[in-house]
């Protein structure tokens, strides 16, 4: 069988053929309008704790973040130079363009892209949950942010976009970049002169 490695049965468990609301739920999930109302409250979260210039800083850090775990999983998005440089580890198929995983595809949900190897919702939503979890700095925060960076991950599986390696390097991606972030933001908190 074509492109079946040790996650392809946990794969077939976790997209299983749910209802018609949750195929448009989980479709919504993995777009962007349903989460603006977040990003307002993070914005909001982080100017309580941290002033305008912290917002400033914030900004920054969520850019560099957001771009490093996007760029490096778009490196997988194609199979190009990076297969010829390092051949043990190409681009590997989305279950949606593969044989095998035409019949978990939902509602003809295609992403555009043939290879997925890295997540880039995954790395994306896990750099946005550390930085602005550490940013806003409350508990029940902490726990928002883990929840909807779960529900997303778990969306991608669920639309046949991405198999769990996929998103499991597409998580460790995310804690790299987000990681890099709160070094950012704090350092950008010292030069205004505020505490992180």
């Amino acid at each position: 069988m074509n492109n079946v490695t040790w996650d392809w049965g946990l794969f077939e468990f976790l997209n299983f053929d749910g209802p018609a609301w949750l195929d448009t739920a989980m479709t919504k999930v993995s777009g962007t309008l349903m989460w603006i109302p977040l990003y307002i409250l993070i914005i909001y979260l982080v100017w309580r704790r941290h002033s305008w210039r912290g917002i400033i800083a914030f900004a920054i850090a969520i850019g560099v973040a957001i771009l490093l775990a996007d760029v490096v999983a778009g490196i997988f998005k194609h199979q190009g130079p990076l297969a010829d440089l390092w051949p043990s580890f190409p681009a590997r198929l989305r279950p949606q363009h593969t044989p095998e995983g035409l019949d978990f595809v939902t509602n003809g949900y295609n992403t555009g892209y043939i290879y997925g190897t890295v997540s880039g919702h995954t790395s994306t939503i896990t750099a946005i949950a550390i930085l602005s979890a550490v940013a806003a700095d409350k508990r029940w925060f902490t726990i928002v942010m883990a929840c909807v960076a779960t529900l997303i991950c778990y969306s991608r599986i669920y639309l046949a976009c991405h198999f769990p390696q996929d998103i499991l390097l597409g998580a460790t991606v995310g804690i790299v970049a987000g990681v890099i972030g709160v070094a950012l933001f704090k350092y950008g908190l010292r030069l205004i002169g505020r505490k992180a």
